[in-house]
């Protein structure tokens, strides 16, 4: 059944009211809305860069993000009031309003640990957890509440550059064999120097490590960050250790290991090579970079072209044409009548 004219009319009448009135108890115009948002925008950005807010990097639902703590966000704010500057007529809102209002415009989002129980041998929870869930109430807390940046951070200028930067330096490796050997050297030089610098720090940090655990049962890292795989550049050369949260290990576990440890370097010691095993391992390493640095393409033509005449030159003796396996049965008779010859001549003599 269709409707008539005049309710149609009456319908959109109904409408235009509703959406009047709706504009009419809407204060605030689109533009001005436009802009909160792109100022609550420019408010994000700003405390995300902020150097004394304490963020780390985790994985959420599959997807790596950049999350704070409430407490810290709260922290930073009271210290440094001029942050909310950018807000002009919501500066006077506190932490918790502009908190909330950043999860309702979603440039923040609420998350929650997903290991929500102590491991074994561990006294609490890890301070920055390394996987996150969303928390069901997006709503704004201090206590044990995490919140993930919703928006990507614009690139700095270094990144820009580093990515146009990494091509060449690929190209340059590809292109190694046909360094000048200056180049080279300087090349093998700074590599085995910084494979030396990372072995030796690895090496010290363990050493370090090892001794301290089995005499005093503490657990200290420096450079504890130095193999984490989710952290920042910043992060990763932080030289003093962390605090030391685990239990301590027993005395039987201790001694278990500084036996181990005694018999392992009697093993090396005893098996270590003789002098003239390492000269010959030195001379072979020696012939082996010296192979590399002096390679050129012309050497490599050149080698080629001698290889091939080598090849062409023993084929070319080894191997005869048919005429030539012909005529060499008949020289051999005609030899053998000769000396066939020579021999009845001489017996007539005789």
């Amino acid at each position: 059944m269709t409707k008539s004219g005049a309710e149609k009319k009456r319908v959109r009448r109904a409408s235009a009211a509703q959406n009047g009135t709706r504009d009419l108890n809407n204060d605030t115009p689109p533009r001005k809305q436009a802009t909160e948002k792109d100022l609550f925008q420019l408010f994000s950005e700003k405390v995300r860069d902020h150097k004394e807010l304490e963020s780390r990097w985790a994985v959420l639902q599959e997807t790596r993000v950049e999350y704070f703590r409430g407490k810290d966000f709260v922290s930073v704010l009271t210290k440094h009031p001029e942050l909310k500057e950018v807000l002009e007529s919501d500066r006077s809102l506190g932490a918790d309003d502009i908190a909330n209002v950043l999860l309702s415009k979603n440039l923040l989002v609420r998350c929650d640990r997903v290991v929500k129980t102590v491991r074994p041998g561990k006294k609490k929870l890890s301070t920055w957890p390394a996987h996150l869930e969303i928390f069901p109430d997006q709503v704004f807390s201090e206590t044990d509440a995490f919140f993930a940046w919703t928006f990507v951070k614009r690139r700095p200028l270094w990144q820009t550059i580093l990515s146009f930067v990494w091509p060449v330096v690929t190209l340059a490796i590809c292109l190694f064999p046909v360094f000048p050997h200056q180049c080279k050297l300087v090349v093998l030089y700074t590599c085995a120097g910084l494979l030396l610098l990372i072995f030796s720090l690895l090496s010290v940090r363990g050493l370090i490590f090892g001794v301290l655990w089995i005499i005093l049962g503490k657990r200290v890292w420096f450079f504890p960050n130095i193999l984490a795989e989710e952290t920042t550049l910043s992060e990763l050369f932080q030289f003093w250790p962390k605090k030391d949260e685990e239990e301590r290990p027993k005395w039987t576990s201790r001694l278990f290991y500084a036996i181990v440890a005694a018999l392992f370097i009697l093993f090396l010691r005893h098996h270590a090579p003789d002098e003239a095993a390492r000269a010959r391992y030195h001379k072979k390493v020696s012939n082996i970079i010296d192979d590399v640095l002096e390679w050129s393409p012309r050497l490599a033509l050149s080698g080629l072209m001698e290889n091939q005449e080598t090849v062409l030159n023993a084929t070319e003796t080894h191997s005869a044409t048919p005429e030539e396996q012909v005529a060499q049965p008949e020289e051999h008779e005609v030899e053998e009548e000769t000396l066939g010859n020579e021999g009845d001549a001489d017996h007539h003599h005789n």
